[in-house]
């Protein structure tokens, strides 16, 4: 708690103390404990198991939401909070205070969402046939109030934080937080398929509904695992590049960033935008082929000396033309030089001849330069 600004400390408490009390006051009557305890149990186990949905890793979301929403359906508002509150068991290695929060979170969140279903003509208990579709209604409502409670109480201790992070020059984030919830939503509406088959098979009604989550959850691993690779590869090339180009250390990335940055302006989808940053870290690659004396001259260059610079475009395109995942990036890579009136290089292409991402990266480029 020491590490928080005084403001976030508060806020923290205000949260832990709420939950504990709903916790501790309860009331539990026409509760059932083994079915609380139970699903308590599955909650654990899910949070303690989390997907990363955001590039930079430190950022995901668990099926222990679909639990969540489950509980709400089976035992209720209160019940619903203990199965959040207990969280703070997962078996992450994090520090007592953000177990805290994040359990306290979920508990309030999950009370919150209990009521709106009650409220909106919700039953507590196992869903039969008849419940069907009347119950459709008040469980999207328990989900959507779910959602915007979980979104508000981080939103609101990230705004405890920052001023912190400002002086530290680390903005918020918000479109990663946004990301996180909205993807979440998915999970949390199988938590009605979970209460649904309860009844029949008990304990192993979310390994039958969330285990082909758990499969798609271990291919996404394993094609982020694959992305940071690409990435490291990559960035590996542009530390090759500059250190033989010294006059140019950090280039490669700046334009990278830049022509993200365009692509993204301009609308362009993920998949296309990540193209483009690739083709910005490795536009200048093909220097790796000309002479260093050239590269580090001080001097006016002579006619060769030129000739030799102009031909780094096509020895860039050469050198990672068999990089599959690079794709669009080998246009860009290979056409950076040209210009829209045709006297650029390397084959003096005109106007819109020249590939679009060849010309975000000759934007990107003047722009860092």
């Amino acid at each position: 708690m020491r590490a928080l600004p005084r403001r976030a400390r508060v806020y923290v408490g205000i949260i832990v103390v709420s939950a504990v009390t709903i916790v501790l006051v309860g009331p539990y009557s026409g509760i059932n404990l083994k079915t609380l305890v139970l699903v308590a149990v599955l909650f654990m186990v899910a949070e303690s198991i989390s997907t990363i949905v955001v590039s930079n890793g430190r950022m995901g979301m668990s099926p222990s939401s679909a639990v969540s929403l489950a509980a709400v359906v089976l035992v209720g508002p209160v019940g619903a909070a203990v199965v959040g509150f207990a969280s703070c068991l997962t078996i992450r290695k994090q520090i007592l205070v953000k177990r805290a929060f994040n359990g306290s979170q979920f508990a309030l969140a999950a009370y919150a969402a209990g009521h709106v279903y009650l409220l909106c003509g919700g039953t507590v208990g196992e869903p039969v046939r008849e419940d069907f579709p009347v119950v459709l209604l008040p469980y999207v409502a328990a989900v959507l109030t779910h959602t915007v409670v979980n979104s508000v109480l981080v939103a609101a201790l990230m705004c405890t934080l920052g001023a912190v992070q400002t002086r530290r020059k680390r903005p918020i984030h918000w479109r990663p937080l946004a990301a996180v919830e909205l993807s979440s939503i998915g999970y949390q509406m199988l938590g009605l398929a979970i209460a649904a088959v309860w009844g029949g098979v008990g304990v192993i009604a979310p390994l039958l509904v969330l285990l082909p989550l758990f499969i798609a959850r271990w291919t996404f691993a394993q094609q982020a695992d694959e992305a940071r690779a690409h990435e490291a590869t990559l960035a590996t090339l542009c530390q090759a590049v500059e250190t033989k180009d010294y006059y140019t250390r950090g280039h490669c990335m700046r334009v990278a960033e830049a022509s993200a940055m365009i692509a993204r302006e301009l609308g362009m989808p993920a998949e296309r935008v990540q193209k483009i940053r690739y083709a910005g870290m490795l536009h200048d690659i093909g220097k790796l082929g000309v002479p260093t004396k050239v590269l580090q001259k001080t001097g006016k260059l002579t006619d060769e000396e030129y000739a030799a610079i102009k031909l780094h475009p096509t020895r860039g395109y050469e050198i990672v033309r068999e990089i599959s995942f690079l794709d669009e990036a080998l246009a860009g890579i290979r056409h950076h030089h040209e210009r829209l009136d045709g006297r650029g290089y390397p084959m003096g292409l005109v106007g819109m001849e020249i590939p679009e991402s060849a010309r975000i990266i000759t934007v990107a480029t003047c722009s860092t330069a």
